[in-house]
């Protein structure tokens, strides 16, 4: 994923992922956005076969993506399933705390309804790690506290290996509450996965993909699952 320039305090780990597979894995096809992208034709997207879609909505707490209010209707429009995602900013700023980035995240494009076209909304944790171990596992568990009590729905947790293990410790907690979004580059057979986890739910496997009606590269993504078990995470139903 792609994020605005904005300046980070205290940077002490920053991360970056190996590169990308050329073959597409087995599983649903699915890209995510930004205003990197530019000028989406939603139609030409879903028209290419593509079954999702996460929209990059929010990042700390004072920034709105500036294509997301014609991203997320026009995916809406053209049947694409969507989901909104939020960019971490975990530094130890305390008006940026897990709680309040998700009320802003929930607040300005992070809902969700059961109209068979929304996911839950995800939470991007990859970049700069400026907080120890335990004090990062306690925003992210009080974004998804937060998250929850606002929407009714689990976060999905997008992360590397790498990131989630050096940041949280590789720890297992909330992988029975969260869908996992793993990003890996590596190999188009399987994902490798952070510690903690059993599964993913979605793959992010290549950052310089294309799909028609994108100009340029775009992320590719599948998800593990059938198109049913897709409609199912949608709408929360079992």
């Amino acid at each position: 994923m792609r994020t605005a320039a904005v300046a980070l305090a205290a940077v002490s780990l920053t991360f970056t992922f190996a590169q990308p597979a050329q073959a597409a894995p087995a599983g649903l096809p699915g890209i995510d956005v930004s205003h990197w992208q530019g000028s989406i034709n939603w139609t030409a997207v879903k028209n290419a076969g593509i079954k999702f879609a996460y929209i990059k909505a929010t990042e700390s707490t004072n920034y709105k993506d500036p294509r997301f209010n014609a991203n997320y209707p026009n995916a809406h429009g053209a049947g694409v399933i969507r989901g909104a995602y939020h960019f971490a900013r975990p530094n130890g700023d305390p008006t940026a705390d897990g709680a309040a980035e998700a009320n802003y995240f929930a607040s300005n494009g992070g809902g969700w309804s059961a109209d068979n076209l929304t996911l839950p909304g995800a939470l991007d944790l990859e970049g700069s790690c400026t907080l120890g171990q335990a004090a990062t596992r306690t925003w992210v568990r009080s974004f998804y506290n937060t998250y929850k009590a606002r929407t009714g729905r689990d976060v999905v947790i997008y992360t590397s290996r790498s990131w989630w293990n050096a940041c949280t410790g590789g720890t297992s907690e909330f992988a029975p509450l969260t869908p996992l979004w793993v990003a890996s580059w590596t190999s188009a057979s399987s994902p490798t996965m952070p510690t903690g986890f059993g599964g993913y739910t979605f793959w992010q496997w290549t950052d310089s993909g294309s799909v028609s009606g994108i100009s340029g590269a775009v992320d590719r993504n599948v998800f593990n699952g059938s198109d049913a078990r897709l409609l199912a995470l949608a709408n929360n139903t079992p």
